[in-house]
């Protein structure tokens, strides 16, 4: 017998959100249906009975997966089955995890996978609001263990309105874009774009999704209270510890390890130097008692290292390379770094350093998208890329990372709005991170800044970015220090990594991921006013470097010519199975693309050397020539007839000029008057409305001599 049990959530604006489970895919430990509109979202839970042994962290899967079929289409390419993920399914997995993660119990470390698909899309429900839901609910209804439930909104400010997961075409005129996940308790994750809004109006929209994220996580409580082996969760045991050794390790190396946090080394030596605490330690153990409990050593010594760091930033203010807690670290960066690039940059901040590029393309070289939920083209795009080498590591590379995606997507969306409108070239920026000390995205976009700058980009306004740290009391909650510009080990060690990017007016982009519970308004305003400081400080060093995008472009910088022409014309240009547009392309060394907007073609042609794109306009505008009646044209005589001559005024357009109207006076003999390849004025004054001939003459643009 199939039970369906439901539960409702209302939005203020009277839609609604329908959680149910109970009919599909039973045999999950938790599964959940949800249903906005048309929308429908299937997510299931599934976590093993016991740990792999070995493992001493949670092996999370977070899997989002959109069917085509969900919005009745064929997948694009050869092969008709959905392959790998996008990078828009990418980025919902990252946001699903990302909140979830912290929830799970810090000794829970069984395998967990969590699958969501997307069945049915409605375009006025943007489904990534609602996967983070989703999982959380199927989580909540079973008995894995889990510190929710949590949820994620989408708030957006449109016409100085919060509106809470709104549409596609609503979010297209909003200047505040932020996805917010958080328990009924406290705000976890915050990531989005903006349109240089101030801090207040920032901190106002994640008030606002916080309020809609309680209603959604009660919503879960309620469905769970009525599935039976929701509760008690299920019993586990994945650690087993020997308190007299952590004692020991404590006592043992908490000095050392604080005298060597102190000193401000390094990150390569500091490394070496906690490591030499740790090798001490272990040399004064037996065999026997280091190989039997090295597991337990490792977990205890990094316990050490975390609260001799956290607490020498707490009692003394200083930091694991020395700096004050709103000091940022040295900064050097260079433009035209590379000679072939259309624009270069490389941008270093203490131990974390971008090499950045920009190309300049045609409407040709767009990147175009081809998902479930949305189908387009970008003109701006960034690709970050962060090789094992800036960590010193040594390891293979597969594929790119969801991690080298979501800081790209991040990167992206803090520099996108300062490119304008008009700007007629296809954009694409990669960073290379070289080294990598913390924040290696927010070097992405001070990189790109100064990069698209020496490419002669006509940004707005400067974007630069920085990271926050938090380090908190666990016994005194009103004991905190917020951290500027973290590094990775006080991104690893502390409480919040929380990066933000912005103009001198402003914040564009924000992705905050905290790891404590109860985190304040207050700590989150402080930190963002701290936030602006360094902002402003970083962009002062990048306007000192270039405070403006060059004027000139470079040698080899593509310049880009636009031209319309007749929609009739467009076959003409492209020629049989294209072979026209590629032979001027090829004579002319410039990339050429056509489409029709408006009923009219649009032409673009992209090149380098001015005389050939002059070139290609002569040769596009001849063939694209439309004669006009009442219009002087300069022509050339093609071929003499006892009655006239034919006069080419285009490249494939002939017209006769009788011999009546060469001259005023009587012209007995044409060859007296014109020669073949001879260049002259004449006036299109009359079209054939049956054979479309064109009528010339050239006597209506001489002097009319008086009569006699």
């Amino acid at each position: 017998m199939i039970k369906e049990e439901k539960e409702i959530i209302k939005l203020e604006d009277g839609r609604e959100i329908t959680l149910t489970t109970g009919k599909l895919a039973k045999q999950a430990h938790g599964s959940v249906e949800v249903r906005m509109g048309k929308t429908h979202l299937l997510a299931t839970v599934v976590s093993s009975k016991e740990a792999r042994e070995g493992v001493d962290f949670l092996p999370l899967t977070v899997d989002y997966r959109e069917k085509f079929a969900a919005d009745g289409r064929f997948p694009g390419g050869f092969l008709k089955r959905e392959a790998r993920p996008t990078d828009q399914e990418i980025l919902v997995m990252r946001l699903v995890d990302r909140i979830l993660r912290p929830m799970f119990p810090s000794d829970y470390h069984a395998e967990v996978q969590i699958m969501i698909s997307l069945n049915s899309h409605d375009e006025n429900v943007k489904p990534d609001a609602l996967a983070a839901l989703a999982a959380s609910t199927a989580i909540a209804i079973s008995d894995i263990p889990f510190n929710g439930p949590i949820s994620e909104v989408r708030v957006a400010r449109i016409d100085n309105k919060y509106v809470v997961n709104p549409s596609s075409e609503e979010l297209s005129n909003a200047d505040i874009d932020l996805m917010v996940g958080a328990s009924i308790d406290s705000v976890a994750m915050v990531e989005g774009e903006m349109m240089e809004v101030s801090e207040n109006e920032m901190i106002e929209a994640i008030k606002i999704a916080h309020d809609a994220i309680k209603t959604q996580c009660q919503a879960q409580l309620n469905l769970a209270k009525k599935i039976k082996k929701s509760s008690p969760k299920r019993e586990y045991c994945h650690e087993t510890h020997n308190e007299d050794l952590r004692k020991n390790i404590m006592e043992a190396t908490y000095d050392k390890v604080y005298d060597v946090a102190k000193q401000g080394l390094g990150k390569e030596e500091r490394s070496a130097q906690f490591k030499a605490v740790k090798d001490e330690y272990i040399a004064t153990l037996t065999e026997e008692e280091a190989e039997e409990n090295s597991n337990l050593i490792g977990i205890y010594y990094h316990d050490v290292e975390k609260e001799a760091v956290r607490n020498l930033v707490l009692n003394e203010g200083i930091r694991l390379d020395g700096r004050k807690t709103d000091e940022i670290r040295p900064i050097w960066c260079e433009i035209d770094y590379l000679p072939s690039p259309h624009g270069s940059a490389v941008f270093t901040r203490g131990e974390t350093q971008s090499l950045t590029t920009v190309t300049l393309g045609s409407s040709t070289d767009v990147n175009r998208l081809d998902g479930v939920t949305y189908q387009g083209h970008e003109s701006f795009y960034l690709h970050y890329n962060f090789p094992p080498f800036s960590t010193g590591e040594a390891r293979m590379r597969f594929s790119v990372s969801r991690r080298e995606i979501g800081h790209g997507n991040l990167a992206q969306r803090a520099l996108k709005k300062m490119i304008p409108e008009d700007n007629p070239y296809t954009v694409r920026i990669v960073s290379d991170i070289l080294e990598s000390n913390g924040s290696s995205s927010m070097a992405t976009v001070c990189a790109g800044t100064l990069a698209l700058m020496d490419a002669g980009i006509k940004i707005q306004k400067p974007v630069s970015g920085i990271a926050m740290g938090l380090i908190t009391d666990y016994k005194d909650a009103n004991k905190f220090a917020v951290l500027s510009d973290i590094l990775g080990d006080e991104d690893h060690l502390g409480d919040m990594d929380f990066k933000v990017t912005g103009t001198a007016d402003g914040i564009t982009a924000c992705q905050m991921d905290i790891k404590v519970q109860g985190l304040s308004y207050d700590i989150l305003e402080q930190a963002l006013n701290q936030a602006r400081d360094g902002r402003l400080h970083i962009l002062e060093k990048l306007t000192d470097v270039i405070d403006e995008p060059r004027v000139q472009l470079k040698a080899q910088t593509p310049k880009i010519i636009k031209l319309e022409v007749p929609k009739s014309t467009i076959g003409g240009i492209i020629g049989p199975g294209g072979k026209i547009i590629q032979e001027m392309q090829a004579t002319t060394e410039t990339v050429i693309s056509i489409e029709e907007i408006d009923d009219k073609g649009v032409v673009e042609i992209l090149g380098t050397d001015q005389e050939k794109i002059d070139l290609a306009i002569e040769k596009i505008r001849s063939i694209a020539f439309i004669p006009e009646k009442g219009k002087t044209y300069k022509g050339k005589v093609k071929s003499i007839m006892p009655y006239g001559a034919f006069i080419g005024i285009s490249s494939n357009t002939d017209g006769l000029l009788h011999v009546s109207e060469i001259a005023w006076e009587r012209v007995e003999n044409v060859e007296d008057v014109l020669k073949e390849g001879q260049e002259i004025e004449v006036k299109l004054i009359d079209i054939d409305e049956r054979s479309g001939k064109l009528k010339l003459s050239r006597k209506v643009l001489l002097p009319r001599p008086e009569k006699k």
